[in-house]
């Protein structure tokens, strides 16, 4: 009889451990296929990146094609806005690459989308990084870094990229603030204010990247949700 329950007991133990393991794996797929569909389907912001004005003030702007590795490293990293353009000052005869990312679905996500990991990936030697600050056309200041890039030989080309993070509408250039628990958690209430973006200004001169951001930054930032998750474009379009 104690062989007998033995046995028993032994066979009782297998089945709940299947059990376990079945139960477990329901409850993996079913949040699984939930996280799935959020990387397949984008947030989208109430009004698009891709409607952010070709002219402002003296720029005029016209799209360019964002390189195939990135735009990869975009769709694997939840990346679920951005904009992409040259703005040329006639005037001024100077220039600016200006690029936006927006990302909500995880915004985590952005993490490791910085100047200093996708400029190397493309060949570029990163020489200076310098935290810095600018001023808006609005009187805001904003902190940034400042990065200057070359090519090796024969190439020997430059270039200067000012950049910062924009998080539920507050400024940082520090990834710290993005990691932790708010980076690493998906947004399963899909709340558009809940985001990183990143905001790129390059060029070959230090001083138009400057100027490019002045005259930009209150508009790139107008797009985004702010702290009480209001966007100011929709507002004004309201008006």
């Amino acid at each position: 009889m104690i062989g007998l329950g033995s046995k028993t007991s032994k066979r009782l133990v297998w089945i709940l451990a299947i059990l376990l393991l079945v139960s477990a794996g329901i409850a993996y797929r079913i949040p699984a296929r939930r996280l799935k569909h959020l990387g397949e389907e984008p947030f989208m912001l109430s009004v698009p990146l891709y409607n952010f004005p070709k002219q402002i003030g003296k720029w005029l702007g016209s799209d360019i094609n964002i390189p195939t590795t990135t735009r990869e490293y975009m769709e694997k990293n939840f990346a679920d806005d951005f904009c992409s353009r040259r703005y040329v000052d006639s005037i001024e005869k100077i220039w600016a690459d200006i690029y936006v990312v927006y990302c909500a679905s995880k915004p985590g996500g952005i993490l490791g989308h910085r100047p200093g990991v996708c400029y190397p990936a493309h060949g570029w030697l990163l020489d200076t990084t310098e935290a810095s600050q600018f001023t808006t056309q609005s009187g805001r200041q904003i902190e940034c870094l400042i990065q200057k890039f070359s090519k090796p030989a024969p190439s020997l080309d430059e270039v200067v990229v000012l950049s910062f993070y924009v998080r539920n509408g507050q400024i940082t250039t520090k990834e710290n603030d993005l990691s932790g628990l708010f980076g690493r958690k998906f947004n399963l209430s899909k709340d558009p204010s809940r985001y990183v973006a990143q905001v790129q200004i390059s060029s070959v001169l230090e001083s138009s990247v400057r100027k490019a951001a002045q005259d930009v930054a209150d508009y790139i930032i107008s797009f985004l949700p702010d702290e009480n998750s209001k966007i100011r474009t929709e507002k004004s379009n309201n008006d």
